[in-house]
């Protein structure tokens, strides 16, 4: 099962996600809710990259739990990079929020 992540700060912008595990929803490399997140998830990670013009921190390690995301967004960025992270962030959780109603026995976010 894949577990989804996300963190607020008390102001309750995101600053964080992490993604583990697999779907199993499907044999190996014909998992659709699998590549699904996966897309999501880089998509979000390389678009904050491209869009808002900061790296923010990244882990990953495709051995732990069958895979592993974990981004956060770093505090020393300016207010446009920060407000366009929060669309992208939101945007993401948004996504996997419909994945997980549509797929629950295979996706869950906390």
């Amino acid at each position: 099962m894949i577990q989804a992540l996300f963190n607020r700060d008390s102001d309750g912008n995101l600053v964080s996600f992490e993604v583990t595990g697999h779907a199993e929803s499907g044999p190996e490399g014909s998992d659709i809710v699998c590549a699904a997140v996966s897309a999501l998830t880089f998509g979000a990670t390389n678009s904050i990259e491209a869009l808002a013009g900061f790296h923010p921190l990244v882990d990953m390690d495709d051995a732990v739990n069958g895979g592993h995301l974990y981004v956060e967004i770093l505090q020393d960025i300016t207010g446009e990079q920060f407000h366009i992270a929060q669309i992208l962030l939101e945007s993401l959780r948004l996504s996997i929020q419909g994945i997980t109603e549509e797929y629950p026995e295979y996706v869950k976010m906390n």
